[in-house]
């Protein structure tokens, strides 16, 4: 008599098999970053070494929670985890696409609110699914809590920005170059006015110029525009996320992007017994 598979087993099987898309793209990535890998490891250039080893952990994130958490992630949320974890470390950082291309940033930062606040939503549906729990949320209160997740995640990492760039003199707080700003600490009166100065064309650092065609904003630019666009993003989502609730999952759009808790089998009267 064929014995029956195990606790283990069955919620294994049940477990969803990833599509032949999630599989390749990872694959072709993962292959993709050892090249960078041993290459940075041959030319000495080990920080860069340590960038590659650290993407290919979080490469193995995805399935990790969905192993150890029991949480079913859609095929286009993983998609979207993986091409995003590869564009903003392999191309942004070791390939300078921040720097080659002045939207980078501002689209990752953008996809980083949606992706965050699809996360917070999800942690929050499962918990208002749970049986054991003795309260329903509102979709308005999902939607609501989601977005202040995914700007609070937002805030967090440019508090991390900020602190490397202070102690490490790094530059993750990219510079902006304007041309006008407005400001109460040149008013001789000292009355709080607030003194225009526009027409800046060039910025000069103890008498000598920098040759940049303007004033050199030193990061708050950059640090805003990064929270708006994830402001933007975490609104779509939550917008998105209230009306998957609403209809109680029939959105076919919302349940590409928000994970789910596997339900557990049924145990067979046999288990029970044994247990």
């Amino acid at each position: 008599m064929k014995e029956k598979p195990s606790r283990k087993e069955r919620l294994r099987a049940a477990a969803r098999k990833r599509s032949w898309v999630v599989v390749t793209l990872y694959f072709v990535l993962r292959l993709i970053v050892l090249a960078v890998l041993i290459s940075s490891i041959v030319q000495g250039r080990y920080e860069s070494a340590f960038v590659c080893v650290l993407v290919l952990v979080l490469f193995l994130m995805p399935a990790i929670i969905e192993r150890k958490l029991n949480i079913d992630l859609p095929n286009t949320l993983e998609v979207i985890i993986l091409l995003f974890i590869f564009a903003a470390e392999i191309l942004g950082e070791l390939g300078s696409y921040y720097i080659t291309y002045p939207n980078w940033d501002t689209l990752l930062h953008t996809t980083c609110g949606f992706l965050t606040a699809a996360v917070g939503f999800s942690l929050i549906d499962i918990l208002n699914r749970d049986s054991k729990i003795k309260f329903t949320l509102s979709p308005a209160y999902c939607a609501v809590a989601a977005f202040c997740f995914s700007m609070t995640v937002g805030v967090l990492w440019e508090f991390w920005e900020f602190t490397f760039d202070r102690l490490f003199h790094m530059d993750m707080q990219k510079d902006t170059v304007i041309t006008a700003f407005a400001s109460t600490y040149l008013d001789p009166t000292m009355s709080n006015v607030a003194v225009w100065v526009g027409n800046i064309q060039d910025t000069m650092v103890n008498g000598q110029s920098l040759g940049v065609p303007g004033y050199l904003d030193i990061g708050l630019y950059d640090t805003m525009e990064d929270l708006f666009v994830n402001f933007i993003g975490a609104l779509v989502f939550s917008i998105i996320g209230f009306f998957y609730i609403k209809r109680r999952g029939k959105g076919k759009i919302a349940s590409q992007f928000i994970p789910v808790l596997n339900e557990m089998p049924e145990e067979t009267p046999d288990e029970k017994t044994e247990t």
